[in-house]
C-alpha cells in the first residue's frame, strides 16, 4: 500500500461520505478494487477505515443534536449479530464479486440521484419493530459478507419510508455503520488473521478526510457534482468486479 494515489483517493472518499453520515466502505472497496487488491484483504481493510470515518461522522452529528436512539436501536439490535455472522461466512470469490458489484452499483445510483428529492413535510413516523428488526438483520448480513457498514442500504430506506429527515438519517446511519463495521470486522478476524499494520497511511488519510467531511456535513450537505463524480468511480469499480465475477 505504498502508492500515494491510493491514500489520496481514500482521503477524498472519506470527505464525501462522512459529510452525509456514512463511513465510506463502498468507496474504499471501489478504490481497492481499482488497484487490484485481493477480495480477502478488501473487506477487513474497508471495515477498519469505516470504523474511523463513521465514528467521526457520528460524533459530529450527535454533537449537533441529530441522533435518535429510538430510531437507531431496533435496526442495530438485529444487524449486529447478523453482520458478525456475515463476516464469518466463507464466501466464494465469484459470489463475493457479485455481491460487491451490487453494493457498488447501489451506492453509485444513490449518489448520482442524490440531488433529486421530494418535498419534505411533517408526516414522519417511527418504524414498527416487526419491520425494523428484519430490515436491520438483512442489511447486517449482507454488510458483513461484503465488508460495508450498511449505511448505503439503510439511509435510502429510512428516507423513502419517511422514518426520519435527512439530518437524523445521517446521524442514525453513522452509528449503525459503526456498530455493523465493528461486528463484521470481528467476524472477519475470527475467521482468518488480518494484519492492520500495513494500513497506516490509509488510516491517517481516512481519519483526516472523515474529520473534515463530518464537520462540514453536520451543517450542510456536500456539493452534488463531487458526489456524482464519486458515483462514476463506484460504477467503474463495479464493472471491474463484474469482470472478476465472470472470470472466476
Amino acid at each position: 500500500m505504498d502508492d500515494p494515489i491510493i491514500a489520496v483517493l481514500i482521503f477524498i472518499v472519506a470527505i464525501l461520505y462522512s459529510s452525509v453520515g456514512h463511513g465510506g466502505a463502498s468507496g474504499y472497496l471501489a478504490v481497492l478494487a481499482l488497484f487490484g487488491f485481493a477480495p480477502k484483504e478488501m473487506a477487513p481493510g474497508a471495515l477498519v477505515l469505516n470504523l474511523l470515518v463513521a465514528g467521526t461522522a457520528f460524533y459530529s452529528y450527535r454533537r449537533a443534536g441529530y441522533f435518535s436512539s429510538r430510531l437507531f436501536w431496533p435496526f442495530a439490535a438485529a444487524s449486529i449479530p447478523a453482520a458478525f455472522l456475515g463476516g464469518m461466512l466463507q464466501v466464494p470469490v465469484r459470489l463475493y464479486s457479485w455481491l460487491l458489484m451490487g453494493a457498488l452499483l447501489f451506492a453509485a445510483i444513490r449518489l448520482a440521484l442524490a440531488g433529486i428529492r421530494r418535498g419534505e413535510d411533517d408526516s414522519l413516523r417511527s418504524p414498527r419493530l416487526s419491520v425494523a428488526l428484519p430490515v436491520g438483520a438483512g442489511i447486517g448480513l449482507v454488510s458483513g459478507i461484503v465488508g460495508v457498514g450498511g449505511g448505503i442500504f439503510l439511509s435510502p430506506i429510512i428516507l423513502l419510508m419517511r422514518w426520519a429527515d435527512a439530518k437524523r438519517t445521517a446521524a442514525v446511519s453513522a452509528c449503525f455503520i459503526w456498530v455493523n463495521s465493528a461486528a463484521g470486522l470481528y467476524g472477519h478476524i475470527a475467521r482468518h488473521h488480518f494484519d492492520v499494520s500495513g494500513l497506516g497511511p490509509l488510516i491517517f488519510a481516512a481519519f483526516l478526510g472523515g474529520a473534515i467531511g463530518a464537520n462540514f456535513g453536520a451543517r450542510r450537505f456536500g456539493e452534488m457534482t463531487l458526489r456524482r463524480a464519486l458515483a462514476g468511480v463506484l460504477a467503474v469499480a463495479a464493472y471491474k468486479m463484474f469482470k472478476v465475477a465472470m472470470m472466476s
